[in-house]
């Protein structure tokens, strides 16, 4: 099975600490240089320094470029000066962390544009910006990091909910387009994942039960017939294949890495 990366590059988001690091680990592992981005530059300069050289060669081959999320025309530019500076990004992974937790029917429209421009309209300029390098080289792969809420509603998370959903259609419609060209287009579910929006998750919903920590980590726990919570590396493996030659024919699909929680298929 060909899992090589070398002479790829890969554009990974919120790529300073949790999944979107281990993504960008696993990618390096892989033989790809990996390009950075989040909006803390000094965190994504540890991670540029902890990656394995891209193919064999030294670390500089990685690089680093600063945006904030919530910001869509920096994320464009941003982007856009990655190629420039490094040349065609093979490989997008769009990352970034998840809507503020709350009712659906409680959240201000504000809530929801804002949501909406961090989760898909960043993906908009991003695909954009990468699809020309792509096509030339006739590989591409984009793999949106989204929720297994695609499938079934989170409780509590409803702007999240909803964006993600959002999310999802626009990436299978652009699975269709851009499958002639080589490039596929693919969604991975994280479940419970151990990473800091878990953590702020479980403390959100301790202290609005007013019960403890360790009774909702128990109550999340019960759901998953794994019987434990997922690990960023986890996601990262199948984020990895998705973007290997081997994944050549994998295009549209919705991956949920979730430990069997999922109640339907």
């Amino acid at each position: 099975m060909n899992l090589s990366l070398v002479g790829k590059r890969a554009l990974v988001c919120g790529s300073s600490a949790g999944i979107g690091r281990a993504c960008a680990v696993e990618l390096a592992a892989l033989g790809a240089s990996v390009t950075l981005m989040a909006r803390d530059a000094a965190k994504l300069a540890a991670v540029r320094d902890s990656l394995a050289g891209a193919g064999g060669g030294a670390a500089g081959d990685h690089a680093v470029a600063v945006a904030d999320f919530q910001r869509v025309d920096e994320v464009q530019s941003a982007a856009k000066r990655a190629i420039e500076a490094h040349g065609p990004h093979h490989i997008v992974i769009h990352n970034t962390g998840g809507p503020a937790a709350g009712p659906a029917l409680d959240a201000s429209v504000e809530q929801y544009a804002q949501a909406f421009a961090m989760h898909l309209l960043t993906g908009q300029v991003l695909v954009q910006a990468a699809v020309p390098g792509m096509k030339s080289a006739g590989y591409g792969r984009v793999v949106n990091i989204i929720s297994t809420s695609v499938k079934q509603p989170i409780a509590g998370l409803g702007v999240s909910n909803a964006v993600r959903g959002a999310v999802a259609q626009w990436a299978k419609t652009l699975a269709g387009e851009l499958g002639p060209f080589g490039i596929t287009v693919n969604n991975v579910l994280p479940g419970y994942t151990r990473t800091e929006r878990l953590t702020s998750l479980v403390r959100g919903r301790a202290s609005k039960g007013n019960v403890s920590e360790a009774d909702v980590e128990r109550d999340l726990l019960s759901s998953i017939p794994a019987g434990r919570f997922g690990e960023a590396k986890e996601i990262a493996s199948a984020v990895a294949f998705l973007c290997s030659p081997a994944a050549g024919y994998v295009n549209g699909v919705n991956l949920p890495v979730d430990g069997g929680r999922l109640g339907g298929l």
